[in-house]
């Protein structure tokens, strides 16, 4: 690997979540970053967690040129990430500087030396129940009578996510729909405002509301219900239900048989970078037709990929609506009239479109694991 890097060392943090990608390329590799004895010259991958255990003397040695530092964090995006270097570890300077550069999992302004990395598109598969499930998913199309139209699943409160929860709880959706939030604490819905119906609200609180049980992945389902240790988790279940794991990855196909369609929430919105996580990928392995509420630009991003989406039975042109409160109103909208389609006529014509991108999900998992190596060797290249 050196000879690719102008005969420079590379050393990994043995948590900087793409080791497995590189560490048959390394030169040396380590769990605690302050009792490392530095290699000078090298080129670091260091996690999130020792970056900022280490950050003072990280600095210094960003500073100095004696090592090129690289915060590897591709499960968090580039508004995240923006806000960690600015914020956190006020390194912000020095990365503007290319003395240290990223990789993270959300598109980036082009002023950051930032390499993107899709690690949920990766990941999605991983877990050996997840191929099981995928299979049992056949059944969304072959069951044509079902007793809800979409699925709308919600976990940490985000000012989207609790307007669409008002508007559609206004609009006589929810009971429509199975649906989940996992997070009851007060949150400001600005930018976005309400309809007027509904009446001037800053503040809005929604109950919790877990899965029904049975639509629940297995491991969980005992958690439903527990008590939980204090009152923030009571508040917000969703470490709790999960058992302090990262449970958001895990699939089961009875909600997605048992609904026409996704309204997925993704972390960002407002933002203008896209950042595609777990959230997208779990209906596109299940094979089940899909709207993203998302950031200006996610379809059009989401297409530059390879994969294909459902613009042909509806309206997709939000996807370049830049005021964020016309373009979640318009979502709401597109989400409102599907539902007073023919959803049986719906699936079936969406149905090709769905096994294309399981297919092509499949396809480039292995393709961006594999790319990645060469990647990296490009983007560290440009910097040194």
């Amino acid at each position: 690997m050196s000879t690719m890097l102008a005969n420079r060392k590379v050393v990994l943090d043995t948590f900087c979540e793409v080791y497995d990608l590189i560490k048959s390329y390394a030169d040396a590799e380590f769990w605690e970053f302050s009792t490392h004895d530095v290699i000078p010259g090298a080129i670091y991958l260091i996690g999130r967690e020792q970056f900022n255990l280490n950050v003072d003397r990280i600095r210094k040695l960003a500073e100095a040129g004696t090592i090129l530092p690289v915060l590897s964090n591709p499960m968090e995006g580039s508004d995240t990430m923006k806000t960690h270097c600015d914020q956190v570890t006020r390194t912000a300077d020095l990365v503007h500087n290319k003395k240290i550069l990223l990789i993270g999992g959300g598109d980036m302004d082009t002023t950051w030396p930032c390499l993107q990395y899709d690690i949920f598109l990766t990941k999605i598969l991983d877990p050996e129940e997840n191929l099981v499930e995928m299979f049992c998913g056949r059944e969304i199309f072959s069951k044509i009578q079902k007793p809800y139209k979409f699925l709308f699943l919600n976990g940490r409160g985000r000012s989207h996510r609790k307007f669409l929860l008002e508007l559609f709880c206004h609009w006589g959706l929810l009971e429509q729909s199975l649906w989940t939030n996992l997070d009851s604490r007060p949150l400001k819905l600005r930018p976005f405002k309400l309809p007027n119906e509904l009446g001037a609200k800053d503040y809005t609180v929604f109950p919790v509301q877990h899965l029904p049980i049975q639509y629940e992945v297995d491991r969980y389902q005992s958690q439903i219900g527990v008590p939980a240790l204090n009152t923030d988790q009571d508040l917000f279940v969703k470490y709790h239900l999960f058992n302090n794991e990262w449970g958001d990855i895990y699939l089961k196909a009875a909600p997605y048989i048992d609904t026409y369609f996704s309204v997925v929430t993704e972390t960002v919105f407002e933002y203008p970078y896209s950042f595609r996580t777990e959230k997208t990928w779990k209906p596109i392995a299940m094979g089940h037709p899909t709207i993203f509420v998302a950031n200006q630009g996610y379809y059009r991003d989401f297409h530059n990929l390879g994969f294909r989406t459902w613009g042909h039975l509806i309206d997709e042109s939000f996807d370049q609506i830049d005021d964020p409160q016309d373009r979640i109103m318009r979502i709401a909208q597109v989400v409102k009239d599907l539902c007073h389609q023919d959803l049986a006529s719906f699936l079936k014509a969406a149905e090709d479109v769905c096994k294309y991108n399981q297919q092509h999900l499949v396809e480039m998992r292995i393709r961006v694991r594999k790319e990645f190596p060469n990647r990296f060797f490009q983007f560290i290249n440009e910097y040194i």
